[in-house]
C-alpha cells in the first residue's frame, strides 16, 4: 500500500509530497514566465510570442465568462498563473512519479484532493470576494434568496456542490490517470516477463501522451469554471 511522508506542525498535519511537489511546480512555472519574459522587445521574439500567446489564451477565458470590467482586470493574472501552475501539476506524475519501496516521493499534487481542494476554495473566497465589492455585503447576500425567498437553502447547497465538483473533477482525472499508468508499468510489464514489458512500453507511452491531453483539458475546464462561478458573483441576475 502506498505511504506518504506526513508530519504534524501545531495541530495540523502535512503531507510533504504534496508540498514537494507544489514547491517544484511553482519554482517551473517562476523559471518559465522570467526565461519567457526576458528581453521583451517591441517586436516580439520566439519566446515573447509564447508568453503573449498564453496571456491570450488565459485573458479569453477570462472576458469569455466574466462580463465585468474591473473583475476582468483583476482576474487576468490569477488566471494566467492558475493555469499553468494546475497544468504543470497535473503533468508532474506522468514523467516523473518518484517511489522508494512503498513509500511515495514525487507525484502529481493534483492527484490529492487536498490539493485541488484548495484551489476550488480559493476560486469561491475570490467569488464572494468579488461579489461583496460590486453589490456591498447586504447585496451579496440578498442574492442568495433571489428570484424569491424559498430559494435561499438550493442556493447555499450550490456553493457547496460549485466547490466539490470543482475539485474533484480535477483530481478524479488525475489521479485516475495516475492509477492506470501504474497499473501498466508495474503489474501488466512484469506480469509474463519480457513479452509483456515489450507490449505494455508502446502501450505506457500512449496513455502518457494521452494523459499530457487530459491534464491539458482539466487545466481549461478548471480555470473556465473558475471564471465561470466569479462571474455570476459579479453579475445581477
Amino acid at each position: 500500500m502506498e505511504k506518504s511522508f506526513v508530519f504534524e506542525f501545531l495541530g495540523l498535519k502535512f503531507d510533504l509530497v504534496g508540498i514537494v511537489g507544489s514547491t517544484l511546480m511553482a519554482l517551473a512555472v517562476l523559471f518559465i514566465c522570467i526565461w519567457l519574459s526576458r528581453k521583451v522587445e517591441m517586436k516580439p521574439n520566439k519566446k515573447q510570442n509564447v508568453l503573449e500567446y498564453l496571456l491570450d489564451f488565459t485573458n479569453g477565458i477570462v472576458k469569455d465568462n466574466v462580463s465585468d470590467p474591473d473583475a476582468q482586470k483583476h482576474l487576468s493574472l490569477y488566471a494566467f498563473v492558475l493555469f499553468l501552475f494546475i497544468w504543470f501539476m497535473n503533468q508532474l506524475g506522468m514523467f516523473l512519479e518518484v517511489k522508494v519501496d512503498d513509500w511515495m516521493v514525487i507525484k502529481s499534487p493534483t492527484a490529492d484532493p487536498v490539493a485541488t481542494m484548495s484551489f476550488a476554495m480559493m476560486t469561491l473566497l475570490l467569488s464572494f470576494t468579488f461579489g461583496m465589492q460590486k453589490f456591498g455585503v447586504g447585496g451579496y447576500l440578498k442574492n442568495y434568496t433571489a428570484p424569491v425567498g424559498f430559494l435561499l437553502p438550493i442556493n447555499i447547497i450550490e456553493e457547496f456542490t460549485n466547490f466539490l465538483t470543482l475539485s474533484l473533477r480535477l483530481y478524479g482525472n488525475i489521479y485516475a490517470g495516475e492509477v492506470l499508468l501504474t497499473l501498466i508499468g508495474n503489474r501488466l510489464a512484469w506480469s509474463a516477463g519480457w513479452p509483456t514489458l515489450v507490449a505494455a512500453a508502446p502501450l505506457a507511452m500512449i496513455w502518457q501522451g494521452f494523459s499530457v491531453f487530459i491534464g491539458s483539458i482539466q487545466a481549461y475546464v478548471f480555470v473556465t469554471l473558475s471564471m465561470v462561478y466569479i462571474g455570476k458573483k459579479v453579475t445581477k441576475e
